[in-house]
């Protein structure tokens, strides 16, 4: 039986680890070949070597997502790869945390630019792509875009993702007339190792705890949780969905 994705080719960013490498392995699983980006090398080859090993197709190129040109050139080199692109799944970000009385003007402007600006070049040298075949743009946002959190400083983190989700809808709006959908998955706590820094150190743990007992299903969530709501959005299942902000959060939000 074919893959969800069989005859797609998925440009994914942040393959080097966490949920980039679940989504670059459960897409390749379902059929797509995946075309890979991240600022970590040896993540990212690694990650190409277990989608070669489960009888996938993959490649990677370091990319510095906040540098158009470098996402243009990445886009072209995968297009010169495997022909098109299908799917758009901007899953890469790097946020600093800090509440907003001791966010320094460097600390936000690193979260703008590694949370906000990649997605921007993405879809703008994407976008274009897209139109011609149509496909599917996910992009990563989160429940720090939805609700506020007290204890986790997360001012710029917040302000980034919310744009994230504002995004999605004008992307989806604009979009429509040639076939391509937008939609953005929010996840609540991941246990990553991008996470693993911060839900381990011993002066979060009181916070850890508290947000765990937040969320309806008391566990962290699993970037494997995350890579399967993009599958879904990314399928052609969901052909009739655009605009949404899929929440993959257990429960956290509906409280």
């Amino acid at each position: 039986m074919a893959g969800r994705l069989q005859g797609k080719v998925a440009f994914i960013t942040g393959t080097g680890g966490g949920q980039g490498r679940a989504a670059a392995l459960l897409f390749a699983h379902e059929g797509a070949r995946v075309v890979g980006a991240d600022v970590k090398q040896e993540g990212g080859d690694e990650t190409v070597e277990l989608v070669d090993a489960a009888g996938g197709d993959s490649v990677f190129r370091v990319v510095d997502l906040a540098e158009g040109d470098e996402v243009k050139s990445w886009l072209d080199w995968g297009i010169d790869r495997y022909g098109q692109i299908d799917i758009l799944y901007n899953n890469a970000s790097a946020p600093k945390f800090a509440p907003v009385e001791h966010m320094t003007w460097d600390v936000w402007q690193f979260t703008i630019r590694n949370e906000l600006d990649l997605i921007y070049g993405a879809c703008h040298h994407a976008f274009p792509l897209l139109k011609t075949r149509g496909g599917a743009i996910v992009n990563t946002a989160s429940t720090a875009g939805l609700i506020g959190f007290e204890s986790l400083g997360d001012f710029a983190h917040a302000a980034t993702k919310g744009g994230v989700i504002a995004l999605i809808r004008q992307l989806a709006a604009e979009g429509a007339a040639f076939g391509v959908r937008a939609n953005s998955i929010s996840p609540g706590l991941v246990a990553t190792p991008a996470t693993a820094p911060m839900m381990e150190a011993p002066e979060f743990q009181d916070t850890m705890a508290d947000l765990l007992q937040k969320h309806m299903i008391k566990r962290a969530g699993t970037a494997d949780d995350i890579a399967y709501g993009a599958l879904y959005l990314a399928s052609d299942e969901a052909s009739w969905v655009t605009g949404a902000n899929l929440v993959i959060d257990g429960g956290l939000t509906a409280w």
